[in-house]
């Protein structure tokens, strides 16, 4: 009987004993294509040498140092590379230990920014239904994932509002242009405002792509330009999470980037998954300048700290992981396009494969009981889980979820393959989808 306290008490789980490139292999010498990258972390794959160096070397110099006391010269390394390559107007950096701390501090951000430049009252947060934000209680009141919210109704936040998703597979209506519908929802933003008094929010808080649970879902055309005028004309601070899908992720180093002319501007941003690859535990915000200086000159300082924000060690492979996945962006772009071409020869005739969407190495496939009528599958079939099941038996990981449509119903898998793949990889991935997809769903 093992002592860890799994994630599902009645599963059991092969022992992972080594990584190879995308594969990882058990104790019974199985090798399984990472082919989600764990939830769209391992995005150099596993074992990549100058990674690995990176971790040696640092662990043997200075493996822990508290932040209350001293910086340290990876900190202070890899801030000057984020924000060498960060949005314009990102200044800063406040470094965490993953996604969910990252989306808390950015929360606190915000609202002690308005305490700073005296209006306190600017304290409540927009956010909108079918994203994920993390686990920790603001990131989950944040977060609009009903499924991962149902538990814990007392625990979140009464501050936090949320407005609709932009899903234009399903949201867009007959005779609606793309365009038309992405200010239609940008829309529910400066009609949430109106309702609360934009003079009482601090923030809203979005995913560029949705991740987790939507699967791979970028906004409809004209949606993010909307959205950041609107937080401009009523001085509401724009918060992108881009913990799973920036980072390269997308075939941008920034997801954002993609969105208008100019991509989309944010104030925070929050970043992980694909910061640290895997090699260590890490995340962090990048903090627009005005923010830390209305603290400089108020406070002095942020009420907010982890024990092991800013490790050493951490900083030192992220900095490592950042100088490669640079060089991967034009193959995450083409890798991206050939995954999706693959799929589409594979599944793209599959009766329940409603969807299949995305950008770069970030991509999700939807399906549905019908494709005329977008009707999900039974949710108590759980088509979701066992298309991993079966993913899992042929030797592919992929990330599946439920609740798609609205919490509740709706299935999908996400697929997010390192960006070192080869296209004979790739086409493994593939195969051995398709081949798990038919096991489930026979046509």
């Amino acid at each position: 009987m093992t002592h860890v306290f799994h994630r599902h008490l009645r599963q059991h789980y092969p022992m992972a004993v080594a990584g190879d490139g995308p594969y990882l292999i058990d104790a019974d010498g199985k090798r399984y294509l990472d082919g989600s990258g764990g939830a769209a972390v391992s995005c150099l794959g596993h074992g990549h040498p100058a990674i690995v160096a990176a971790v040696r070397e640092q662990v043997g110099r200075l493996e822990y140092a508290h932040t209350s006391f001293l910086t340290s010269e990876p900190a202070e390394k890899l801030a000057d590379d984020l924000v060498a390559h960060a949005p314009a107007g990102l200044s800063q950096v406040y470094f965490v230990s993953g996604g969910s701390e990252g989306v808390e501090a950015a929360l606190k951000m915000a609202v002690q920014y308005f305490v700073e430049i005296g209006q306190p009252q600017k304290n409540r947060i927009i956010a909108r239904w079918q994203s994920y934000h993390g686990n920790t209680l603001g990131a989950l009141s944040a977060g609009g994932n009903r499924w991962r919210r149902a538990q814990f109704p007392s625990l979140l936040l009464e501050q936090i509002e949320h407005i609709g998703e932009c899903y234009e597979y399903r949201g867009r209506r007959a005779g609606e242009t793309s365009e038309q519908y992405g200010r239609r929802m940008a829309d529910e933003l400066e009609a949430a405002l109106v309702r609360l008094g934009p003079g009482n929010v601090a923030a809203f808080i979005a995913e560029p792509v949705v991740g987790a649970t939507l699967g791979a879902v970028p906004a409809a055309p004209g949606y993010w330009p909307r959205i950041r005028e609107i937080c401009d004309r009523h001085e509401v601070l724009l918060i992108l999470d881009e913990v799973m899908c920036g980072m390269g992720r997308t075939g941008t180093l920034h997801a954002s980037e993609q969105d208008g002319p100019l991509g989309i501007r944010p104030d925070l941003q929050v970043i992980a998954k694909g910061l640290g690859a895997g090699y260590q535990p890490i995340g962090a915000v990048l903090v627009n300048g005005r923010i830390v200086e209305a603290m400089r000159a108020g406070s002095g300082f942020f009420q907010h700290g982890h024990t092991y924000l800013g490790h050493p060690v951490a900083c030192a492979a992220a900095l490592a992981v950042q100088g490669e996945i640079r060089q991967l962006l034009p193959q995450v772009r083409s890798h991206g396009a050939r995954l999706r071409a693959l799929l589409g020869e594979r599944l793209g005739a599959h009766p329940n494969v409603g969807d299949l969407r995305g950008r770069g190495l970030f991509l999700g496939i939807e399906f549905v009981a019908d494709r005329a009528s977008k009707a999900p599958l039974p949710a108590q079939a759980r088509t979701h889980a066992r298309i991993k099941a079966a993913a899992l038996e042929r030797g592919l990981l992929c990330y599946p979820m439920g609740g798609t449509v609205d919490g509740s119903e709706g299935d999908h898998v996400l697929l997010a393959p390192p960006f070192t793949c080869t296209v004979p990889q790739l086409e493994e991935l593939a195969d051995k989808f398709g081949a798990a997809i038919e096991a489930v769903l026979p046509r």
